[in-house]
């Protein structure tokens, strides 16, 4: 299994920017992906989840409305389009499966939301 996240970077409140993560080694049609972040100092928090078909999105509370999760089957690709982000969002990035007992992370990509 292998997730490659990318996208990140620095921007301005009220700025956006949209992650990807190419997945590889696995079925990635049949997983349910999520998106995760991390916070300096803080624990990791589930962002958004996209069901198999794609036809299904979840957000935290603190995103709902101002992220969209959506993903392509045919790329094995995951993104988060990320619309008037705020300082609170600087984090890194992690787009995550779970398979059988194991959890499968990328490396991450950070994002920074500053003026």
């Amino acid at each position: 299994v292998q997730l490659v996240e990318s996208g990140g970077g620095l921007v301005q409140p009220g700025g956006s920017l949209r992650l990807s993560c190419a997945a590889s080694g696995f079925t990635f049609s049949r997983y349910v992906m999520t998106w995760y972040r991390q916070a300096p100092g803080k624990e990791r928090e589930l962002v958004a989840t996209i069901t198999i078909p794609g036809s299904s999105t979840n957000y935290a509370d603190s995103v709902k409305g101002r992220f969209t999760i959506s993903r392509d089957n045919a790329k094995n690709t995951v993104y988060l389009q990320m619309n008037s982000l705020k300082p609170e969002d600087t984090a890194v990035y992690y787009c995550t499966i779970a398979r059988g007992f194991q959890r499968y992370w990328g490396q991450g990509t950070q994002v920074t939301v500053s003026s």
